[in-house]
């Protein structure tokens, strides 16, 4: 990681987007001084599984991957973290080991809070420890959801729905490709499929003319079809 200085908490939109909205002035102050920005670059990790965390990690800029190691050395992604999103705050809190990694998918900002500056708002700031509830509350759901999806939806039917969740998140670029290009093995993980697997149903969704390829790139084409398909109509 690449470290430097910039911004102010107090000053920063970002926090907007995150339990750190709940925190005042003077705490936002305490904060900026002790924090640091730093640049994480295309593959590298921001942490790892099992990793004791000192501190959490604001995202000013750019995209990680969370995912989890299974007994068999599989890496299933479990989530697709952007701007705003506050990481290993659940391992800070709970003084655990972290039971994720965090891996750059393209160049990041970062911001590095220490664990020291943050516990007496979690203490004293009723209205900053509810953000924080709030926040894991709706981790816990995300997840429900995904275990869910795994027990009732087919493949296809989940990278049907990864693919409309990337464009719905990350948009598409100028010809129409969604933003966020991940390869083929990182949707594989994400949908907890074999790569090969992943490669048959994206073939065979560009042959029933439901989506479009360039290289890594991916186009919706029949956004109706995916959404019948994930539907089950």
């Amino acid at each position: 990681m690449k470290e430097h200085h910039e911004g102010r908490c107090e000053n920063c939109i970002i926090r907007q987007l995150n339990s750190l909205k709940a925190l005042n002035k003077d705490e936002l102050k305490r904060i900026s001084d002790s924090k640091v920005t730093k640049t994480v670059r295309k593959g590298d990790a921001i942490f790892t599984e099992g990793e004791k965390l000192n501190g959490v990690f604001c995202v000013r800029n750019g995209v990680s991957k969370l995912s989890k190691m299974s007994d068999n050395g599989k890496d299933q992604i479990v989530k697709i973290a952007t701007k705003g999103e506050v990481l290993g705050q659940r391992s800070v809190i709970t003084e655990e080991k972290t039971n994720l990694s965090a891996v750059a998918l393209n160049d990041m900002e970062v911001c590095y809070i220490p664990k020291s500056h943050l516990a007496d708002s979690i203490n004293n700031n009723v209205q900053f420890t509810k953000a924080i509830l709030l926040q894991m509350a709706e981790d816990l759901k995300f997840a429900d959801n995904i275990i869910v999806n795994m027990a009732q939806k087919s493949v296809k039917q989940r990278i049907a729905e990864t693919l409309r969740y990337l464009e719905k998140n990350f948009g598409t670029d100028d010809d129409g490709y969604i933003a966020m290009t991940l390869t083929r093995g990182d949707i594989a993980n994400v949908v907890g499929t074999a790569k090969e697997g992943c490669i048959r149903t994206l073939t065979a969704l560009k042959k029933e003319g439901w989506i479009d390829t360039n290289g890594k790139r991916i186009k919706i084409t029949d956004d109706k079809a995916l959404y019948r398909l994930i539907e089950g109509l």
